[in-house]
């Protein structure tokens, strides 16, 4: 009897979604601050000379040559043990949320991989981008279709929802729109990563805004802006989880920074992302929490599209900012770089802070 008692009491206190998110949180943390300078050791005896250089960085950079890389690796292995340890096993939504932090994570390790192993200028750039979104289309196709398994039968099939009242179905369109959600959060994140701490800081506020978003989505009258989606509380542990694999990272990868994300972590988090707005039918919520990460993409796409238009036209490649992406081209205006991501993150927080306007009002 007695420990029936105790077990029953534990079951309610491990229920409770906010202590699952802030086991997660812990656990998570955790991870990384003991196990990350071990880390740090075996990547630097791995990769003999860090992670290569692109040409397509200001000259500042090359001090940073020889900084191992793929520390996202130790950031997903916190992310899946904190997770599966204090979610509950029977509800999808958190499987379906570690999925897409895996399948890009690895994506991204062997996009690292090649980088890493080949040393060479034009290995800097991993994958062929080609080959790259195709294989992210193919990620997404699976996970659309989970994510919409996933949904209460009140919820129309493949729609976008804007608050509990408008729903806009879209039919197979709906898979054409995942992939901009998820695929555009995952190369965000993976370009925004590009200066020392600054994915980490600018990737929290968007977090704290889901999480957000998750309390409203479980708790009926919190906010009616949001529609109820009782499922989605499976994604508490892992909520709480990436939050603090991503600020336990910060301790290592601040300015200097001792050891880079990599692609292995940078798409993983932006994968991830995407798919858990996705879950929590927040997606437009989540694109303008993460609008400096928005602005960054679309920086580099911009400069990409204007100098080929232009070397067409004229045979002059013209260029709109002084490089891409934007963080590079304030380096270029002579802004140091803890400057640069300090400003960018007082400019996420007020991202993530309108998102949190139109969540409550809109």
């Amino acid at each position: 009897m007695l420990t029936d008692f105790f077990l029953a009491r534990g079951a309610m206190f491990f229920a409770s979604g906010w202590t699952q998110f802030a086991c997660g949180f812990g656990l998570a943390f955790l991870i990384l601050l003991l196990f990350g300078r071990p880390f740090i050791r075996t990547m630097h005896t791995w990769q003999k000379k860090g992670q290569p250089i692109s040409e397509n960085v200001p000259e500042s950079h090359r001090a940073k040559a020889g900084t191992p890389t793929m520390g996202g690796i130790l950031i997903v292995l916190a992310i899946v043990v904190a997770s599966v340890l204090f979610m509950p096993m029977n509800n999808p939504t958190g499987w379906v949320a570690l999925l897409a932090l895996v399948m890009f994570a690895t994506l991204g390790f062997i996009d690292d991989y090649k980088k890493v192993t080949s040393q060479s200028v034009k290995a800097a750039n991993g994958l062929k981008p080609s080959t790259r979104l195709f294989v992210e289309g193919v990620f997404v196709v699976i996970l659309a279709y989970l994510i919409n398994k996933t949904m209460p039968a009140y919820v129309p099939d493949l729609s976008l929802t804007f608050g509990s009242w408008i729903a806009w179905p879209l039919g197979l369109l709906y898979y054409v729109f995942a992939y901009f959600v998820i695929c555009g959060s995952a190369n965000a994140t993976n370009i925004t990563d590009g200066l020392d701490g600054m994915l980490s800081k600018l990737y929290m506020p968007v977090l704290i805004v889901l999480v957000v978003a998750l309390y409203g989505a479980t708790r009926i009258g919190f906010m009616d802006t949001v529609i109820f989606l009782p499922e989605a509380s499976g994604l508490y542990a892992v909520l709480g989880a990436t939050f603090g694999a991503v600020l336990g990272f910060l301790w290592f990868n601040a300015k200097p920074a001792s050891i880079f994300m990599g692609d292995v972590g940078s798409l993983a988090l932006g994968g991830f992302m995407g798919t858990v707005a996705m879950l929590l039918k927040s997606e437009i919520i989540m694109g303008v929490a993460a609008g400096m990460m928005v602005l960054i993409l679309l920086s580099s796409f911009i400069q990409t599209m204007v100098f080929k238009a232009t070397r067409i036209a004229t045979g002059t490649g013209r260029r709109v900012f002084r490089r891409a992406p934007l963080h590079h081209h304030f380096e270029e205006l002579g802004w140091t770089e803890t400057k640069i991501v300090d400003r960018f993150f007082i400019l996420s927080v007020m991202f993530a802070g309108l998102a949190l306007v139109i969540l409550k009002f809109a």
